[in-house]
């Protein structure tokens, strides 16, 4: 309309036409965020290394990843022998390695030392020789907590003081229900993973988290989805890949891709990485064996396991259970639930 400027105004009526837009540091933030032209940006990119594979395609340096599976597929059994592989700069077959030999630190909540000494070893003698490069870090359980300050916080702040006092910047967490008692809902996911890549910003760290999957339906594919709690984890990681249990063998263990921003999606449902778990002499590995489709490892539905299922549904609805604990107990939608309710 006549008489009326639409010029866009910029940082506080600053013409785009003018060469002085976005032209002072000082005005490159704008509360939550920092804006720059796209050369900009560019130049500032140029300066920095191009991410180098820590894991092949599934986990590069400067990535905050996430590993998931459900339990007893091996999550910790490959999270070791990722950091073992690094810490010597000795690939894992097929999967390149381009980062240098390094400090990696692994929080390891879940085993024992005792356990974690007889997967590295034959029965608990000729132990496996890690390098000294491989640093692994449990909780001391006699430690007090300081007044004031509660467990998640004494942790975070523990793991960050690890961090500063070993210039490492390769960081393992088995696995994430340490980091934060609830992490079910995105009131809780949102602070944790905004703790992580504070952190990765801060220290220019690559981080790997191992996370849980709930019990899911295994005929269907594996999706980011599948993430134990809130899809907020799914949302603010860089990465994500997931170990699928195969329905053709049991002993079969399949690795799938899920997200990605370094590469483009290589390990598809076209294309999982079928391996199996062994231990050669003293060290219990993944053992890549093929390439496969998902579809050849997921489990076959039959009538017989559909009326099985109904029959669960009905059993924990007649016990008291709501239709979403159904859902989370029996890994399937809520659709499911309400239909198998009403036949």
């Amino acid at each position: 309309m006549e008489g009326i400027d639409y010029r866009v105004e910029v940082l506080g009526r600053v013409d785009l036409d003018s060469n002085d837009v976005i032209s002072k540091e000082r005005n490159e933030k704008i509360g939550l965020f920092t804006v720059k032209r796209a050369s900009k940006w560019i130049e500032e990119a140029k300066m920095r290394p191009i991410p180098k594979m820590l894991f092949g395609e599934f986990w590069f340096e400067g990535e905050l990843c996430i590993l998931f599976a459900d339990t007893n597929l091996g999550k910790s059994i490959l999270a070791v022998q990722i950091g073992n592989s690094i810490s010597k700069s000795k690939a894992i077959p097929p999967f390149n390695l381009d980062a240098p030999k390094q400090t990696i630190l692994y929080f390891d909540f879940e085993l024992s030392t005792k356990q974690f000494e007889n997967r590295y070893s034959k029965e608990y003698s000729e132990h496996y020789d890690f390098d000294n490069n491989f640093i692994r870090i449990e909780i001391d359980s006699d430690i007090e907590i300081p007044d004031g300050q509660d467990f998640e916080g004494f942790l975070c702040d523990s793991l960050e003081n690890s961090i500063t006092s070993t210039n490492a910047k390769i960081i393992i967490i088995d696995n994430i229900t340490f980091l934060r008692n609830g992490n079910e809902s995105a009131k809780d996911a949102l602070p944790l993973m905004k703790q992580l890549k504070a952190l990765k910003s801060k220290y220019g760290l690559s981080i790997l988290v191992l996370g849980h999957t709930p019990k899911r339906d295994l005929s269907k594919p594996l999706t980011i989805n599948d993430i134990a709690g809130s899809k907020m984890l799914g949302n603010f990681c860089d990465s994500a890949f997931a170990i699928g249990q195969s329905s053709f063998e049991s002993g079969l263990r399949y690795l799938k891709q899920l997200k990605q921003r370094n590469t483009e999606q290589i390990y598809d449902s076209e294309n999982v990485c079928v391996c199996q778990i062994s231990k050669h002499e003293n060290f219990l590995e993944f053992e890549f064996l093929d390439y496969s489709d998902e579809r050849n490892h997921l489990k076959e539905f039959k009538k017989s396991d559909r009326e099985e299922l109904i029959g669960e549904v009905k059993a924990l609805s007649a016990i008291g259970k709501t239709q979403r604990e159904i859902r989370d107990v029996l890994g399937i939608s809520l659709g499911a639930v309400n239909k198998y309710l009403n036949i």
